[in-house]
């Protein structure tokens, strides 16, 4: 996995400045992000924990999705990934809490398309929800490292759009 490594050292920086934690909730890229924030100096300080739950039942029970809203919309919806960065940072009681959703491989109930919802629950509000599209003859592997540069690419933003509020 070749993350540039100037944004995890943002965001390692950013989170030791601010004393700040953060914790994941993954589908689709499988632990990615969770293996992203392993990379950060002193990164049992700043990154609590991380959940992957892949099957709906996991989401319900781990994460609180409501089943019958996961059922219609296969798990992967907007509201899902803020369900799933809500309850994922109240888990851990983590100031950030970091969800994605979505598909690596084009099947029946994506249309064949590829694309995944990420949301950022930031001190337990909303402050990010995204659609991410992917052409869809990208390999699985390359479309989770995708989403998950992208997903971190966001955060790096989220955290200056921060610094420059409260300046």
């Amino acid at each position: 996995m070749n993350l540039q490594k100037d944004i995890l050292e943002f965001i390692g920086l950013h989170l030791q400045e601010h004393n700040e934690t953060v914790s994941t909730a993954e589908s689709v890229t499988a632990g990615f992000l969770q293996f992203s924030f392993s990379q950060i100096k002193d990164a049992s300080e700043l990154f609590k924990g991380g959940l992957t739950t892949y099957t709906l039942e996991e989401k319900v029970n781990l994460l609180r999705v409501d089943e019958k809203e996961a059922r219609q919309y296969n798990c992967v919806s907007r509201k899902i990934a803020e369900t799933m960065a809500l309850h994922v940072s109240e888990l851990f009681n983590t100031h950030w809490g970091i969800a994605v959703t979505g598909y690596a491989t084009p099947v029946e109930e994506s249309e064949y398309k590829l694309y995944a919802y990420f949301s950022f629950a930031y001190k337990n509000k909303i402050i990010l929800s995204r659609k991410m599209n992917l052409y869809h003859r990208k390999e699985p592997l390359d479309a989770q490292l995708c989403y998950s540069e992208f997903i971190l690419e966001c955060l790096k933003v989220e955290m200056e759009k921060q610094v420059a509020a409260s300046s």
